[in-house]
This record gives structure tokens, C-alpha cells and sequence, in this order.
């Protein structure tokens, strides 16, 4: 027979076994789509260095196969899980978000494409950081690190060598953040 301290005890060890099995499992979700997300940015941004008129396409591109991607990994990860968690108001929420950046910055900013790479590149961050809030420290480290290196690169990197940079910084930080959460 136990007394109410010790069940008590008890049931603080389960809330905390509960909250880390969660927090591993949205953090090996996130991981996957983190790596899908920052190899298809690194891949754009390196596109869009060498054939610039491009850009926009590649980017478009970027958008629907991230998105797909998003969906199947979300797919396969509910079959084993019993959770989807990006469903259509996932993508009604994200679809939202990219037409408030694509507001931003065509109609309210005209930014240039240095302007454009940098924009971008916060703003995701942001949705990062806000992630963090509820999922765990892991997405803020990530979000603030690649919006240093992105202002830096923004400030310091002269001439033709910001995509490139940018391929390694948002694109690289994504990859090297969704390994880094695995391990998390």
C-alpha cells in the first residue's frame, strides 16, 4: 500500500515520462521535416546563384515539394503514431503565412532579391521561434542561430556570395538543427 505522497510522487514521474515522450516525438517529427525543408532551401538558394532569372521557379518549386513532403512525413509518422499532425488546418495556417510574406515583401516592402533572400529567411525563423514557445528550447537555438548568420551574411557578405551563403546558413542551419534535434 502506497500513501498519497508517494502516489503522488509516482504520478509526477508518469506527467514527466508523458511531457519527454511527447517532446521526442514532436522533435523527431520536426527533425525530418527540418532536413526535407533545409536540403530543398539549400538546393534553391544555389539554383538561384547560378541561373538568377530562375529564381522565382525554384522557389515556387521549393514551396510544393516541401509542402508534399510535409504531408507524407506527417503520413507516415500517423500510421506509426496514431497523430497526424500537419493537416489541412496546418496548411490552411501555412498557406496563410506564405501569403502574409508574400504581401510583406511584394506589395508592401519591393524589397530587392538580397532584401528578398534575407526577408525570407526571418520570417521562417519566426515561425520557428514561436514553435519553440510550445515544443521546446530546441527550435528557438535554431531559429536565433540562423537569424545571426542570416544578418550577418545580410550586413558583411559582399557581392555575388550571399546566395551561396545563404544555402549554407538557412539551408545547411535547417540540416544541421533537424540532426541536431534527433539526437535531442
Amino acid at each position: 500500500m502506497i500513501d498519497s505522497k508517494q502516489a503522488a510522487e509516482a504520478l509526477a514521474d508518469i506527467d514527466d515520462m508523458v511531457h519527454r515522450v511527447r517532446q521526442s516525438r514532436v522533435y523527431d517529427l520536426a527533425s525530418q521535416m527540418m532536413i526535407l525543408w533545409g536540403g530543398l532551401v539549400f538546393a534553391a538558394n544555389f539554383a538561384t546563384w547560378l541561373w538568377p532569372h530562375q529564381g522565382y521557379y525554384f522557389w515556387i518549386a521549393v514551396y510544393i515539394l516541401g509542402i508534399a513532403g510535409s504531408f507524407a512525413i506527417s503520413g507516415s509518422n500517423r500510421s506509426s503514431s496514431g497523430v497526424r499532425s500537419f493537416d489541412a488546418r496546418m496548411l490552411i495556417a501555412f498557406l496563410m503565412f506564405i501569403a502574409f510574406g508574400f504581401f510583406c515583401s511584394l506589395v508592401l516592402g519591393h524589397f530587392t532579391p538580397r532584401q528578398q533572400g534575407a526577408f525570407w529567411t526571418i520570417y521562417f525563423m519566426l515561425f520557428y521561434a514561436l514553435a519553440g514557445l510550445w515544443f521546446g528550447r530546441a527550435f528557438i537555438v535554431i531559429a536565433a542561430a540562423i537569424t545571426v548568420l542570416t544578418l550577418v551574411g545580410y550586413f558583411f557578405v559582399t557581392g555575388d556570395t550571399f546566395l551561396p551563403w545563404m544555402a549554407v546558413v538557412n539551408g545547411g542551419g535547417l540540416i544541421v538543427g533537424g540532426l541536431w534535434m534527433r539526437r535531442s
